[in-house]
């Protein structure tokens, strides 16, 4: 078994996993069923063999069976098997079949390689453990060991032999106990922590005070549970706890002491004699200008602080200064080493305490594995936890950002001992767990026959036989019963009449005694199917009530409608099936609950029995609120209404929200207020100005305030007037004497137009018609420049004319 264990924990840590996996499946087809059965079958004789030779050689354990011997042996024979793999893999076939260990431990292996995470590319890259094939502790690579030692390290190499636990020398332990006491282990050679220090010594008590006793080393202190009596720190009381370890605790009477000042009595615990009150000294220094301002000091004032030599916040440069000035700053650097201890202060001299460093700088984390850019003063600590095993090989670290140096396992142990009573309570630690060593007494019924056994021998060992009577009290309500001798189990049963009290009517029960009556215990089994045999009946002993009482009691109904006569043993609230009818708390609806208990209410109100009502509220709104109550029904006035109103404003350009409570209670000027958007009404005056009001209600009002030019008649003066008095008419502007002087002398030249019109015709007139048959022979005469040009140049003239005219009237002066 061990030359296979070897043989796969080398192959697991020098060949690849797939690799492995192969050769584990290929190795379990080539194991035949032959040399399966015959190793089963050697490995059966052998333990039977070793059954026997402990049966001859014990005769304290005559009385156990041949199973429970057989499965005690095969525990201590694999009990070093049974150490776990991993987490979550443990080799627990051992204790269901001992004889096919082989192969379940390699089965066990082959499971926990297949759902391994390991690549084949894991390896050479990552440094994986070593585990050993011993004590399944991971070494890692650097850290394996080259030399094999037995348990207790004595011995190199140990050989082997099949009648010891493998690993082992077979030699006493020696190892000194922990916590360490002066004495070693007797054991032999044994995996695993060694148990508690089992010599016996005679110690007295924490106090001194008892006579000393025999102890076992690993529980040797102990309490005489008197008053300890030392002296307390105060040195006025002794200690009043009982006996115990270590130092006594603090004197806990009070007492009237006085502050280091003196200026206050206080009453304060007597242990604590010291204490400083919280006013401030306030005595005049030596330098005549400061006051102290230490808080209740024993000792003197001292000097004046800010007399002397006194720096600068940078400390780089010394000032001489009365006590009463205030030490400047000297202009330069602070230059002070930062929280960090990287960084220095940029900032210059200046007093109180440095800013945290900014600076950003390339961060590692704790473990190593992350990098990052961030600001100097902040720690950086990733969110990756550690999976290494911690040194039991149970648990795994699982700290975040761990740099490695995973603490011991501070988890109890906890593991079931062999006794399957206790669990071991020492720290988790790596092998097998010590024995229980505790003792059990087996006793009789009553306890005054026992017998000592170690614990976990108490479940085969049968309990002494018991001369004295049954001291057990009487199961039914009669005081005695026959005599018997002390046993296990129930007692007879009684076969006296009952004759019991009711409690209920106070009548007597005529029925023969009942608190251990047979009655047969139906439908506890379901048969799995029709080939299943059915199993007699059972009977179990069980306390039958008393046969109700059937005289007539009047009784009242729970909501006290009615008086009915009910059978004795039926007396109790009873509901008549009416309605409550009880006013409700919203004091608008009635209880339509079934008739029922109401505790402690007047008549005709519902208590917190009956049903709350869950109606909604239907009481009327507020003229112009559209919105219902939001409240359930309830008794008097509404809320007020807190919804919001989308509206328009007048101008309805802008959408508002307006809470309704607000709208519907508000007047005429406030709906008008609350309507309008504050902003200038988009509407047109007839003037074709825009309303210059904020936005509201109707019309706009025809005051338009807005300046518009007014011109005289001949539209020479022009005026700015407001729009409003220009429309009305209360406003007009008449032409001037220099208005009237233009138009007369635009008058005239107008005059002189007409005149040249006719001298044009006149001349055209005198020209005559052309005659058509002229003679050959007459001369034609060459007009001049004047009849050429004049019709363009008379128009010319009078364009410049009416020009001049327009020009005086209109000008402004």
């Amino acid at each position: 078994m061990l030359g296979i264990l070897v043989y796969i924990s080398f192959v697991f840590t020098s060949s690849p996993i797939s690799k492995l996996k192969i050769s584990l499946f290929f190795s379990t087809e080539l194991i035949s069923q032959r040399k399966f059965e015959e190793i089963k079958k050697a490995n059966q004789a052998a333990a039977k063999k070793l059954i026997e030779d402990h049966f001859s050689s014990s005769e304290e354990e005559g009385d156990e069976d041949t199973e429970g011997k057989q499965g005690k042996i095969v525990d201590k024979t694999f009990i070093t098997y049974t150490s776990q793999i991993g987490k979550k893999s443990k080799i627990l076939c051992f204790f269901v079949n001992p004889y096919s260990c082989l192969i379940l431990i390699f089965d066990e292996f082959f499971l926990f390689l297949v759902s391994s995470p390991l690549t084949d590319d894991d390896f050479g890259k990552r440094d994986y453990p070593w585990p050993c094939p011993k004590c399944r502790f991971e070494y890692k690579r650097s850290e394996t060991p080259t030399r094999y030692y037995c348990y207790c390290g004595k011995v190199e190499d140990p050989p082997l032999d099949p009648w010891l636990v493998p690993h082992s020398c077979g030699q006493v332990c020696e190892r000194e106990f922990k916590p360490p006491c002066g004495h070693k282990c007797l054991l032999l050679c044994h995996p695993g922590p060694c148990p508690p220090c089992p010599k016996t010594v005679t110690i007295t008590c924490y106090c001194k005070k008892a006579k000393p006793v025999s102890r076992r080393c690993s529980t040797k202190e102990w309490s005489c549970q008197q008053p300890c009596g030392r002296k307390l720190s105060c040195g006025q009381h002794n200690c009043e706890d009982p006996c115990h370890a270590g130092n006594c605790k603090p004197c806990p009477r009070i007492s009237k002491q006085k502050c280091v000042c003196g200026k206050r009595v206080a009453e304060r615990l007597c242990a604590s004699p010291v204490w400083h009150c919280d006013q401030v000294c306030g005595k005049i220094l030596p330098c005549g200008h400061h006051t102290c301002e230490q808080v209740c000091h024993p000792l003197a004032c001292g000097e004046c602080p800010r007399s002397g030599k006194r720096f600068c916040p940078c400390q780089k440069s010394k000032f001489f200064l009365p006590c009463t000035e205030d030490v400047p700053t000297c202009g330069d650097s602070c230059d002070k080493v930062l929280e960090c201890g990287i960084h220095r202060c940029s900032q210059r001299c200046h007093r109180g305490p440095c800013e945290i460093c900014r600076q950003e700088v390339e961060k590692h984390c704790r473990c190593g594995k992350h990098t990052k850019r961030m600001p100097c003063h902040k720690p950086y600590l990733c969110e990756t936890k550690c999976i290494k095993m911690r040194d039991c090989q149970r648990h795994q670290c699982k700290r975040k950002c761990c740099p490695g140096n995973c603490p011991p396992c501070d988890l109890p142990c906890a593991r079931a001992l062999g006794c399957r009573n206790h669990k071991c309570p020492s720290i988790c630690h790596r092998g097998s767990c010590y024995p229980c060593p505790e003792i059990i007494d087996v006793k009789c019924k009553c306890g005054n026959t026992k017998v000592t056994v170690p614990c976990g021998r108490e479940r085969t060992t049968k309990p002494p036989r018991c001369k004295e009577l049954c001291r057990l009290p009487s199961t039914c309500h009669h005081p005695n019963r026959e005599k018997h001798r002390c046993h296990f189990g129930p007692c007879p049963p009684c076969h006296q009449s009952c004759q019991k009290v009711l409690e209920k009517c106070g009548h007597l029960c005529p029925a023969p005694c009942h608190d251990q009556a047979l009655v047969k215990q139906t439908g506890t089994h379901q048969p799995a199917g029709p080939w299943e045999q059915i199993s007699e009946p059972v009977y179990i002993q069980t306390a039958l009530p008393c046969p109700p009482c059937q005289v007539p009691i009047p009784t009242e109904c729970l909501g006290k409608h009615e008086v009915s006569p009910l059978p004795c043993h039926a007396v109790g609230p009873y509901s008549c099936k009416r309605f409550c009818g009880r006013s409700l708390a919203c004091q608008n609806h009635t209880c339509m609950k079934e008739c029922h208990k109401v505790t402690k209410v007047s008549d005709r109100k519902a208590g917190r029995e009956c049903l709350q009502c869950e109606e909604a509220c239907r009481k009327p709104r507020p003229p112009g609120c559209p919105h219902p109550c939001i409240l359930p029904c309830h008794p008097g006035k509404c809320p007020p209404c807190v919804q919001m109103l989308r509206i328009k404003c007048h101008c309805k350009l802008i959408s508002l929200y307006v809470e309704c409570r607000q709208l519907s209670t508000a007047d005429v000027d406030g709906k008008n207020r609350l309507t309008s958007c504050k902003n200038q009404c988009p509407k047109e005056l007839p003037c074709g100005h825009r309303c210059k009001e904020l936005c509201h209600p109707g019309k706009c009002p025809f005051n338009c305030n807005q300046k518009v030019k007014l011109r005289c008649p001949c539209k020479r003066i022009k005026k700015e007037l407001q729009c409003s008095k220009v429309r009305e008419g209360r406003v007009s502007l008449e032409c001037d004497t220099t208005c009237k002087e233009m138009k007369r002398k635009a008058s005239e030249v107008i005059v002189i137009l007409p005149a040249l019109a006719e001298l044009e015709a006149f001349e055209n007139r005198l020209k005559g018609r052309r005659k058509k048959n002229r003679k050959k022979d007459e001369v034609e005469i060459e007009p001049s420049a004047w009849q050429k040009y004049k019709k363009v140049f008379l128009s010319l003239v009078c364009t410049l004319v009416v020009m001049f005219a327009w020009y005086l009237a209109y000008d402004v002066y």
